[in-house]
């Protein structure tokens, strides 16, 4: 890719350099570099290839989490070592969050075990601050500092704002490293303010980011961790080792990627039904659900029904979501649940006067087939159940509930 026109460095840290874009306004060039640092800075060294894929690591980390909805800079990838993103005043803390107990946590609370599970996951502050080495600090140092950027006050209902997106952060990352039977132990992130006043998740994420454990095994780890405990006799061999792991990491990503491998399949028994349905299927594509539309009636062609329904039951790799729509006197639902074993969910069309309910609830005895009333409800249902094997379903889902929350809290202080 050519690098575009630079304007002034905006900042410079211990392993990145940001630069403005003048012919792209609000946005800035992150260019990382081939550094790597521990203790504040006091241990450090080059480390030849590691701004590739420190950088490969951001770009498919954000990727991962703009997919499922949840507010960050990121923008795109500008060559090997350098992103583009949407330019930020950084709020100077760092947000951490710990699904076990482990490194600097059990210094400051002896006596809690290493490897204690926390759940809901433990989540802790530090202001940025080298020289004092990070201090932690509550939410209420954090509100009292009254930070403001961008024209924005960082006050509580920012700061809570910020606590719900971290967790999700998290929860998002975990569950999808754990389709790879890897260990997300903890990790930090931070926030900016955009120029425009928005609250995003800003500067990096990668092997500097994170404790990383693939099957759990604290003695397999991945992550920085590895060179923090080199002490100070650290060999050229040693800093491969840390390359390979920090690579190895970024290959893993490359499995990540937004791919969903579930699918919904919505049988209607009219045609005059297909207004219904397109709204389902609408729902469906909003959550990163595939969803395909068919026509079939079970009392008029039951044959054809339950052929293509076989044929989707087929498709074993495939999980697999129906959705029954059909209004009067309701057999597409409870047919299709007594002759197939994924989930059924009935959600007949113009089901909000009660015309057409019954039939859908009274289903015989030894059906499993439930009912919803609007399409939206259908589309989150269906999403749910294929969400518990499809972390990339469950991500938009996770996401979608922290974005509700966060809107509710902006609307609430707007009416202060």
């Amino acid at each position: 890719m050519t690098t575009p026109k630079l304007g002034k460095l905006v900042i410079e840290g211990k392993t990145k350099r940001v630069f403005d874009l003048p012919d792209s306004p609000g946005l800035v060039y992150v260019e990382s570099k081939d550094r790597i640092t521990a203790g504040d800075g006091v241990k450090a060294h080059d480390l030849e290839g590691k701004a590739a894929i420190s950088t490969a690591t951001t770009a498919k980390v954000f990727e991962l989490l703009n997919s499922a909805g949840i507010p960050t800079h990121f923008k795109k990838l500008n060559g090997s070592t350098s992103f583009i993103a949407e330019k930020c005043a950084m709020v100077p803390i760092e947000w951490v969050t710990r699904r076990l107990a482990t490194g600097s946590f059990l210094k400051r609370n002896p006596g809690v075990p290493e490897g204690f599970r926390f759940a809901p996951p433990c989540q802790e502050t530090f202001l940025k601050d080298d020289a004092n080495h990070d201090p932690q600090w509550c939410q209420e140092q954090i509100i009292s500092a009254k930070y403001t950027l961008n024209g924005l006050t960082i006050g509580q209902a920012e700061v809570l704002a910020m606590q719900r997106i971290t967790i999700c952060v998290f929860e998002v990352l975990e569950r999808a490293w754990s389709t790879l039977d890897c260990a997300l132990v903890d990790m930090k992130i931070e926030f900016g303010i955009t120029e425009d006043g928005r609250l995003v998740v800003a500067d990096v994420i990668d092997s500097d980011s994170w404790r990383l454990w693939p099957s759990g095994d604290k003695r397999l780890m991945k992550d920085k961790q590895v060179y923090r405990d080199l002490g100070t006799n650290v060999t050229q061999q040693h800093l491969e080792t840390v390359k390979r792991n920090f690579q190895w990491v970024a290959d893993q990503l490359e499995k990540l990627l937004p791919q969903p491998r579930g699918r919904v399949v919505v049988f209607m028994g009219s045609a005059s039904d297909v207004a219904h349905c397109r709204e389902i299927k609408r729902q469906c594509t909003e959550l990163g659900v595939p969803c395909e539309l068919r026509v079939s009636s079970a009392h008029k062609g039951p044959q054809d029904t339950l052929r293509m329904a076989a044929e989707y039951e087929a498709d074993a790799d495939r999980p697999l979501v129906i959705i029954a729509v059909a209004g009067r006197s309701n057999g597409l639902g409870p047919v299709l649940s007594g002759n197939v074993s994924c989930p059924v969910i009935n959600c007949p069309p113009g089901a909000t006067t009660g015309n057409d309910v019954w039939s859908s609830l009274n289903v015989p005895s030894g059906l499993g087939c439930t009912t919803v009333l609007y399409p939206g409800a259908a589309a989150l249902a269906a999403a749910s159940i294929l969400g518990q094997t499809d972390h990339v379903i469950w991500s938009k889902l996770r996401a979608k509930q922290m974005n509700t929350a966060v809107g509710l809290l902006q609307t609430d202080k707007n009416l202060e």
